[in-house]
């Protein structure tokens, strides 16, 4: 029997302008706000704290959240 990967959160490791998918899934959550992000509409994340982010809003709360 096939799995379907639909409504399951996927794992992925952030990297400079890509990410790589560890557990297959349709979508990630936003480290800030907690909203489901699909995979095909991620576009913000840090590197270094390897978490994503909905909005480029939520991407600079964490940057503030850091200091």
């Amino acid at each position: 029997m096939l799995m379907s990967n639909k409504g399951r959160p996927a794992r992925l490791h952030y990297m400079a302008g890509t990410f790589r998918v560890l557990s297959p899934g349709d979508h990630v959550i936003c480290a800030i706000t907690g909203q489901r992000i699909p995979i095909e509409d991620l576009k913000y994340w840090s590197v270094e704290r390897q978490e994503p982010y909905s909005s480029a809003e939520a991407s600079l709360e964490a940057e503030k959240r850091r200091t």
